[in-house]
């Protein structure tokens, strides 16, 4: 591997104070330690950034969000300083690391009850424990996550320094280690709690999900150099699994599942190495389907031949093709376990002699075949009723199981590529392309027919599910960033009209306090009425109710009523005559206005088009005000519902709706064919309670108050969809296991809970 040959070189560490030392390594030791501390600076250098920005943009999606003025000064604080601070976190989070390579191979010194005695007592602080706890929960996710690859890196390193398997704080690239330093790097930013562990919710998420790729390299690095070459890290195959492997010889049967070599060094055996759960998916889930067969009267897998790997995967490749030469629309079907090892079978036997041995599935290859078509069928159960999402399942089932053949990490691992590849070409087709209302992004259906295609005709590989969802993953990331821009513009249009009909419900306020003192008739009313609140309305919103210009505008107006003296006619009519412009009067107009207003004669001839008082008092009348058009796709606003009284449901649901956060969905039921179309409540003001719905993509849908919406929430028109903890994928799963679960409840024991995964 390219990065492995990097590591072997000393330029990646060309600082001396910067490579980890210790004085009782070994030269061979010292070399290692040191590669592999370049290794893990080098890789972990483009995650760190990641982490770092994905903070910054929460922490702006948060200040954005909140309506609260010192929080959202406190988010906007809190990523300025990540901003200005974020290569001295880099560089103490790489000085943190270094420290924990140095503790590699030192004997920590016992504490003597003296010392203990002379600790000072402390209060425990509060931000402190739930930090310290938070830290600790990321610590156990990571360690169960990655649990194989740290038993063999803690093997590995021990042999090196001469000292029991490294675990836990004691091992420099685990979670533990790594996580420590991110924390104590961050310390001093100052940030508040929330803040913090916003921080450490990022490096979760970013840094300690990927490790495994960082694991695998140093464990490979370690093994080319010839550390403990043959150790691995498996499960101890369960009792009823070990009875149900084939017993009969045959030299052409396959390996019993989880047989693999036994380690020749010293290292203790892997028996007794600790299991997580995911270790032990496949296991629980064949467990259970041999314990319903048991009891169903099981299938018999052992009668002739059994098919090798190699046989199965060209058997599945003939299968593909000849699925891909079908019609279309059967093609597209889902195939039941009971189907897909027909067909096998068919495939498996194709041409062969008659008389010969007909060959077979070993009971591995079996479950494996049931336990993708069971999966298939409950991620089919969870989609809409559209075709798109069903069809492209269909094309992906033959994909999928060949990849679970070749790869038993397909069960055990939750972020397996084409685990994850599944779930989100599932969620992508199901969200974007079955949108109820017909709003289909033909670009995303061109891309995952494209993938999907690729997927079928290339043989199935780690780097080529890592290749496709690293591909799928970029262009949704792209579609994402395009709904968010458009649904960032209908919020603020929504925002600005929100603002304009404030600033023109203030100036209409002004405007009527002054008729009650004078009553203005003619042009003079219309004037004011119709055009010159607009202006005021315009100065508000640009500059302020106690800016010098609205004070200036104010001015006028108590000018044009003779509530103020007027010292300069002319300079009164150009003010009049730059006000009208700005709400888009044309100049002539605006000049005759102030001319036929203030009585200033015009200058020159008087002209043939020159319009009368009446003339221009109703111009004037029939002028759209400002605001008040309407964008022709827009929808007109829903009827206004009645005010309902104090303690009935609606009150409580609009109570509840104030304090539901932008970004929350709701089912509209049309009630005349009762079709259900989803919509994001993008924003609603706190003001007006006016609020605004958009679409998947963005663009807006309805506007109503909140109301409106209470009032259609009672009535059963609308709904609030909970938010989806899991994704499509994992309540498939969920699913799965459950329905195993129930089979074989009534026929003894439950199998241990490992198989949710």
């Amino acid at each position: 591997m390219e990065v492995e040959q990097q590591g072997r070189r000393p330029s990646l560490a060309p600082d001396r104070d910067l490579r980890p030392d210790h004085a009782s390594w070994a030269p061979r030791a010292r070399r290692l330690i040191e590669e592999t501390h370049a290794l893990c600076v080098s890789w972990l250098e483009t995650p760190l950034r990641q982490c770092l920005v994905e903070a910054e943009q929460r922490l702006y999606a948060q200040a954005e969000r909140s309506r609260n003025p010192v929080e959202q000064q406190q988010c906007l604080y809190g990523r300025q300083m990540l901003q200005q601070q974020r290569p001295a976190v880099e560089r103490r989070f790489v000085e943190g690391i270094r420290q924990h390579f140095n503790g590699v191979g030192a004997q920590p010194e016992p504490e003597t009850p003296a010392d203990a005695l002379r600790r000072p007592l402390e209060l425990l602080d509060a931000t402190e424990h739930e930090q310290m706890a938070a830290l600790e929960k990321l610590v156990a996710r990571g360690e169960a996550r990655h649990g194989a690859s740290l038993f063999e890196l803690g093997y590995r390193l021990a042999v090196l320094v001469g000292q029991p398997p490294l675990e836990g704080e004691c091992l420099p690239l685990g979670p533990h280690a790594l996580a420590t330093s991110f924390r104590q790097a961050i310390n001093s930013l100052e940030l508040s709690l929330e803040h913090s562990l916003l921080l450490l919710q990022s490096f979760d998420n970013v840094m300690v999900h990927g490790l495994s790729t960082l694991y695998d390299t140093v464990n490979e690095h370690l093994r080319a150099d010839g550390i403990l070459p043959q150790l691995r890290a498996f499960p101890t195959p369960p009792r009823a699994m070990q009875e149900r492997q084939p017993r009969h010889a045959g030299g052409d049967n396959a390996p019993a599942p989880f047989q693999r070599q036994q380690p020749t060094t010293t290292a203790p055996a892997p028996a007794t190495a600790p299991r997580s759960d995911s270790i032990a998916v496949l296991d629980s889930l064949r467990e259970m389907l041999a314990q319903h067969r048991a009891n169903q009267g099981a299938l018999d897998y052992h009668s002739g031949r059994a098919a090798t790997p190699e046989e199965l995967q060209l058997a599945l490749d003939a299968l593909q093709l000849h699925v891909s030469d079908v019609a279309d629309n059967a093609r597209r079907e889902l195939l039941s376990a009971q189907a897909l090892r027909d067909e096998l079978m068919t495939q498996l036997n194709a041409g062969r002699p008659q008389g010969s041995a007909q060959m077979h599935l070993t009971a591995e290859q079996g479950d494996t075949v049931e336990l993708v078509a069971m999966l298939f069928e409950q991620m089919d159960r969870q989609l809409h009723h559209q075709g798109n999402a069903h069809s492209l399942l269909g094309d992906l089932q033959l994909p999928l199981l060949r990849m679970a053949v070749a790869d038993q990490d397909f069960f055990n691992q939750r972020e397996h590529p084409a685990r994850k590849l599944l779930g989100l070409v599932t969620e992508a087709a199901n969200d974007w392309l079955d949108a109820p209302d017909g709003d289909i992004d033909r670009s995303l259906e061109a891309k995952l027919t494209q993938l999907v295609d690729r997927a079928r005709r290339e043989p199935p590989s780690t780097g080529l599910y890592t290749s496709l969802l690293a591909d799928i993953e970029h262009h949704l990331g792209l579609l994402n960033r395009k709904a968010q821009i458009a649904e960032r513009r209908q919020v603020e249009a929504m925002q600005g009209r929100e603002r304009l009909e404030q600033a023109r419900h203030h100036a209409n306020a002004l405007m009527t306090e002054r008729f009650e003192k004078c009553n203005p008739r003619g042009l003079l009313r219309t004037l004011l009425e119709r055009a010159w609140s607009d202006v005021l309305a315009l100065t508000l919103l640009r500059h302020g109710e106690d800016s010098e210009a609205f004070v200036s505008r104010l001015r006028i107006t108590d000018q044009l009523l003779g509530q103020l003296p007027v010292t300069d006619r002319h300079l009164l009519q150009a003010e009049v005559e730059s006000g009208l412009q700005q709400i888009g009067m044309h100049a002539e107009e605006a000049v005759q206005v102030a001319q036929r207003l203030l009585g200033v004669p015009a200058q020159g001839a008087p002209s043939q088009d020159t319009a009368t008082t009446t003339e221009l008092a109703l111009k004037l009348k029939q002028r759209q005000r400002l605001g008040e058009h309407l964008a022709p796709e827009t929808p007109a606003p829903a009827a206004p519902a009645p005010a309902p009284p104090p303690e009935s449901p609606e009150t409580r649901i609009r109570q509840r709706l104030r304090q539901l956060p932008f970004g929350s969905w709701f089912e509209f039921i049309d009630p005349a064919n009762g079709r259900v179309t989803p919509r994001k409540l993008a924003w609603y003001s706190p003001v007006s309670g006016n609020s605004l719905f958009v679409t998947r993509r963005g663009l807006r849908s309805q506007e109503m108050t909140l109301e409106q919406l209470a009032h259609e929430m009672v009535c059963g028109r609308v709904r609030e969809i909970p938010p989806m903890k899991e994704s499509l994928l994992d309540r498939a799963w969920h699913a799965l296991t459950s329905h195993l679960r129930q089979i074989t409840s009534g026929h003894g024991t439950s199998p241990r809970s490992g198989a949710s995964t």
